[in-house]
């Protein structure tokens, strides 16, 4: 095969390719050496090593390579498929590239333990992953277009002739067409969308270049590169949380948001309230997660908006052999059913009937890529092969249900998490419930928490979302209770409600990922869950008037202010003194231990008031939180002592007797 020839081509006519080399690791260094001799030029490598003299990138830090432009692309998998890091290589790479992809041993491949499943499986092992790699050989073989270099296996090669035309991009007519709109647009919201390579960074570079009066912020500057070297000398970027704190800015025409899927919602409704223009762009059908659900969601809310598609790629051509590959590879395209289904058939699946039912669950799939904007490859790969998994689907596609495995904790490991000695991988509200509200039972009693919901715009308010849950409660497996983990707002609230869970927990930060404060609802099914979720909701209730100060909601719970320290407060404060609980979930106990005493304990009671702990820190001359932190544990120490010395002396020792290296 003539390389040289067969890229020369390849440029003419648009076009990427992808290559994929399997075998030992000697004999596939040597593949990659030859490929690189024959084809001089910028090669970049993503991988645990870099295999070329080009730049080098760790899979989990490939963010740092957008924005830029490269020859030829190495992902090396044979550790471990990172699928995010391997479709935003894909989209670095221009016409006439090749995109090798190094794998084991293609007999072995299914079987060995993938290295990137440690950030997904929630398993202490690295696992196999055998549906994946088996949809993938599949999807390699059925391609055509995909080179394919087997060791010990005929080359399977597609030599590029005049099957393919001269490459006509059109783009950049589109590009100016859209650019000479925007700059004649009064004041208002412009939104640009388009998938990976289309030129959006580019147009909104063109724009700041211009109008000479933009501003840029982006949710990181280093994937900026390319708007700013359209922009020029007029690009000018600030951080969103830097830009919302500094009062006095200079006048600007635009503010341009680049990635704006990326950036919490409260963080962008301030930000668009700042500018007279604003122009947002954002990524759909791509490896970080779709913008689609930050189309549907928060440009719903600002009413009149202008929306801009690019459609045609500008680096490469519309047809491009990778690019489809990898659409079909990642189901970055959407195919949403819209059909009325009045009484949808509720089918439960597993990660196991991924051969069976492949158009099902990759149709579930892209329902939940286009209703949560942050849905992406490492989500696909959890639905193939993370242990724990179930699915519930509605029809053909009209609704999907994701459920996760959580709880049934030893009794000794339960204890350590609900100490703070130990937080093993996984079981989110399971172990939340044991560490931050105090409920042990939580963590080992055997739960599901749903993970994802959708259902399409054509069936929502016809009740499919309680009707897919109300499928999975009567599944009658041994499971104690339903649980949930959503950023709050009012109407997330009302809908969980609305199928049955009760709200037991809000977290006291916002979640940089949603700008809401997290929060968690149950739904009892045994006689134990239904217990934990009232025992839960009535400890809310009892702490919220401690949290109301500092967490900006109002879920509605009633107005109960009750100073009684009751026996589980006891043993809450007791597992912040003697053990490694946190503050935050320990403060409502300790302030109904403080109402009892007449004894004072200064530092803990101005930390109890929420006096912030670094005006503390400053004021008692401590070395730092660390240092606060343990004054105010043996403060609590003393208050218990205080309260009741018999009880403190048998709490202290049911705390140390909890043993983190026993567990």
């Amino acid at each position: 095969m003539n390389l040289t020839d067969t890229t020369r081509i390849m440029l003419d006519a648009g076009i990427r390719r992808l290559c994929v080399i399997s075998g030992e690791a000697a004999w596939a260094q040597h593949q990659t050496q030859d490929w690189q001799q024959q084809l001089t030029g910028g090669w970049v490598t993503v991988g645990a090593n870099p295999l070329s003299a080009g730049p080098h990138s760790q899979p989990t830090a490939v963010k740092t390579l957008l924005g830029r432009e490269f020859s030829h692309g190495i992902f090396d998998a044979r550790e471990g498929f990172n699928a995010e890091a391997f479709a935003a290589l894909a989209g670095t790479l221009r016409a006439g590239s090749w995109l090798l992809l190094l794998v084991p041993e293609w007999q072995r491949w299914a079987t060995q333990p993938d290295q990137d499943s440690l950030r997904w499986a929630d398993s202490p092992q690295a696992i196999a992953t055998p549906q994946f790699v088996t949809y993938l050989q599949q999807l390699i073989l059925a391609d055509p277009e995909v080179w394919i270099v087997r060791q010990h296996q005929p080359v399977r090669v597609r030599e590029t002739g005049q099957s393919w035309p001269q490459w006509q991009c059109r783009a950049s007519a589109r590009q100016q067409d859209i650019l000479a709109q925007l700059l004649a647009m009064p004041e208002g919201v412009a939104v640009i969308t388009a998938a990976r390579g289309r030129g959006k960074s580019a147009l909104a570079g063109m724009l700041a270049q211009r109008c000479g009066s933009a501003l840029v912020t982006a949710p990181a500057k280093v994937s900026t590169e390319v708007l700013a070297r359209f922009a020029a000398p007029h690009f000018h970027f600030l951080a969103p949380d830097v830009l919302l704190a500094t009062e006095a800015l200079p006048e600007y025409d635009w503010l341009i948001i680049d990635e704006a899927a990326a950036i919490p919602t409260p963080l962008l409704r301030a930000l668009v309230l700042r500018f007279p223009r604003v122009l947002l762009t954002t990524t759909v059908q791509g490896y970080e997660g779709t913008g689609r659900g930050f189309m549907l969601k928060f440009c719903a809310e600002l009413g009149n908006v202008r929306h801009f598609t690019l459609d045609e790629p500008l680096r490469w051509c519309q047809n491009d052999p990778l690019e489809q590959w990898l659409e079909r590879a990642f189901l970055f395209q959407d195919e949403v059913p819209s059909a009325p289904v009045i009484q949808p058939e509720m089918t439960c699946l597993t990660p196991a009937d991924w051969p069976r039912f492949t158009p099902q669950l990759s149709a579930a799939y892209r329902l939940l890529a286009a209703a949560h904007y942050r849905t992406s490859p490492l989500d696909l790969r959890r639905m193939m092969d993370a242990p724990g998994m179930q699915f519930w689907l509605a029809g053909n596609g009209q609704g999907a249900l994701w459920l996760v495995e959580e709880g049934g904790l030893a009794a000794d490991l339960a204890q350590a998490v609900w100490a703070g000695f130990r937080r093993p991988r996984g079981n989110l509200v399971a172990q939340s419930l044991a560490a931050h509200a105090g409920f042990t039972p939580a963590a080992m009693l055997r739960s599901r928490r749903i993970s994802r919901i959708a259902v399409v715009a054509s069936q929502r308010r016809h009740g499919l979302g309680q009707a897919l849950v109300r499928a999975a409660e009567q599944r009658d497996d041994g499971l104690d209770y339903l649980s949930v983990s959503f950023g709050y707002t009012a109407e997330l609230a009302a809908f969980w409600r609305q199928c049955g869970f009760t709200l037991v927990r809000i977290g006291s930060q916002r979640e940089a990922s949603s700008g809401c404060y997290a929060a968690m609802a149950l739904k009892g099914i045994s006689a134990a869950g239904k217990q934990l979720t009232a025992e839960a909701h009535q400890q809310l209730i009892r702490d919220w008037p401690f949290m109301a100060t500092f967490i900006d909601v109002d879920p509605g719970l009633p107005q109960v202010e009750t100073l009684d320290f009751t026996a589980q407060d006891a043993q809450n404060v007791a597992g912040f003194a003697w053990a490694q609980r946190p503050f935050e979930a320990s403060l409502p106990a300790l302030a109904r231990l403080l109402a009892q005493l007449s004894a004072v304990f200064p530092l803990l009671g101005a930390a109890v008031e929420q006096q912030p702990l670094a005006e503390l820190t400053a004021c008692y001359q401590l070395a730092g939180r660390k240092a606060l932190i343990a004054e105010l544990r043996q403060q609590a120490a003393q208050a218990l002592w205080s309260w009741n010395h018999e009880k403190a002396a048998a709490l202290q020792a049911f705390c140390l007797a909890i043993d983190p290296l026993k567990n």
